[in-house]
């Protein structure tokens, strides 16, 4: 904890974190508050259903990631990336004015072109942050920096979550207070930025190309001329899949495994949080400073392991009727229950030691002059693999009809195929890579 503890307390890494953690914050809190109005029925103009709106706004988010990721890319490797950082958080506060608009007018299109304006500044922040990190964080400090990103990331999640609830809660219809907030939490986001130290032009002869299509496949060519980067992508891909697989479907297992209330999908995501957060600060502890794939074989068998625990503790929850469950009562229920939320804790913690190991891999193999354009591939894979598994998702669970233990079953032995294959093919490729270093 010493050196996460020091890292926090230096001007070089302390106002990117506060500026990342704000985006995230605002990103999770607008979200939710969005989902809420559209669930209860706070919007007028709802034309269509509560699911397909829903959908709709997941979608909106994502589509940036696919449209201007390339491009987001060639922009963070071209321009001084501290003040890119200032010009997005700027942008973040005209966005959330315009949310705020969209609330207190009742206007859903409104709040639906906000969201899709915030995936595109999450598009454009997304590989100035990650480009940012080994500039300022020296070798041996990328597993900690990144343990603390993805830490803190979790934790503005949540926090996010619940404080976008919360208000939208307590407001009691009047959605002047979300308005405030999501303003306020983008000022806070704009302060912050404003002590992100001037960082060094890496490639400033790239020419911006807005053919968004040509520039995508071209920055996914170039990554995937880099054999070593290209894997660690996907490896990390495949966790934005098996995330996405096990949390879109909490709160569906929560109505019809545990026969839960909403209060209950929080808890369950506090879980998954929390563990992904002391996963991601326990891996740098346990794996040490150096960059290496020690920990990427614990968390890719715990991501198995712990997916079979969590589909077998569902099948002991008993069957119920009546009144849902509420927050308390899932703590008298049984041990069933507890084996759940453990489950997904453990699923959380596994996260945290896979993901941390490979994202700073991937900075530290990147080539300068072409860092943020690989982190920009790296987004633009993540949108493929989580639009993958939704479809893989109502594939199972929606057209064959099948449980969700076994969907969770199936994403389990998916994911051992996966990583077994991946450790198999990147742990020579890395020791040859070494080797050479070496020899150079």
């Amino acid at each position: 904890m010493e050196k996460n503890e020091h890292l926090l307390g230096t001007r070089r890494f302390l106002p990117m974190f506060v500026t990342q953690f704000f985006g995230a914050l605002n990103d999770n809190v607008y979200k939710q508050a969005l989902l809420l109005v559209i669930t209860y029925g706070w919007i007028n103009q709802q034309a269509a259903s509560v699911s397909t709106l829903n959908n709709l706004a997941a979608l909106l988010f994502i589509l940036p990631y696919f449209i201007f990721s390339a491009t987001a890319g060639q922009i963070a490797d071209k321009y001084e990336r501290s003040q890119l950082v200032r010009g997005i958080k700027i942008l973040e506060i005209v966005i959330m004015l315009i949310g705020s608009a969209g609330f207190l007018l009742g206007h859903l299109w409104l709040l639906l072109v906000a969201l899709f304006l915030m995936g595109t500044h999450s598009t454009f922040f997304g590989p100035i942050k990650y480009a940012i990190l080994p500039e300022i964080l020296k070798p041996n400090e990328l597993m900690s920096g990144n343990a603390l990103f993805q830490s803190g990331t979790s934790i503005a999640i949540l926090v996010g979550m619940i404080l976008g609830g919360a208000v939208i809660s307590a407001s009691d219809g009047n959605l002047i207070w979300i308005s405030l907030t999501i303003v306020t939490i983008a000022i806070l986001g704009y302060l912050s930025s404003r002590f992100v130290l001037k960082q060094k032009v890496t490639a400033p002869d790239v020419q911006i190309d807005w053919n968004f299509f040509r520039t995508s496949f071209q920055t996914l060519g170039y990554a995937k001329s880099l054999p070593v980067v290209f894997l660690i992508l996907l490896g990390n891909s495949w966790y934005w899949f098996y995330g996405a697989t096990y949390l879109t479907q909490i709160p569906q297992l929560t109505q019809q495994n545990l026969h839960a209330s909403e209060n209950v999908v929080s808890l369950l995501l506090t879980f998954f949080s929390v563990g992904i957060g002391v996963g991601s600060l326990l891996c740098r502890r346990i794996g040490g400073t150096e960059i290496n794939l020690k920990m990427v074989p614990i968390g890719a068998v715990g991501l198995t392991v712990f997916a079979f625990y969590l589909a077998a503790s569902l099948a002991f929850v008993p069957e119920r009727t009546g009144e849902m469950l509420g927050l308390k009562d899932v703590f008298t229920q049984g041990w069933s229950y507890y084996h759940v939320m453990l489950a997904v804790t453990l699923l959380g913690i596994s996260g945290g030691f896979y993901i941390v190991p490979l994202y700073a891999m991937m900075q530290a193999f990147s080539p300068q002059s072409h860092r943020a354009r690989v982190v920009a591939a790296n987004n633009i894979l993540n949108a493929v693999f989580m639009v993958s598994s939704a479809i893989f998702s109502i594939i199972i669970l929606s057209i064959f009809k099948i449980d969700i233990k076994i969907l969770f079953s199936i994403t389990a032995i998916l994911s051992a195929i996966f990583t077994t294959w991946l450790l198999f093919k990147l742990k020579p490729m890395l020791a040859a890579q070494q080797q050479d270093a070496l020899e150079d």
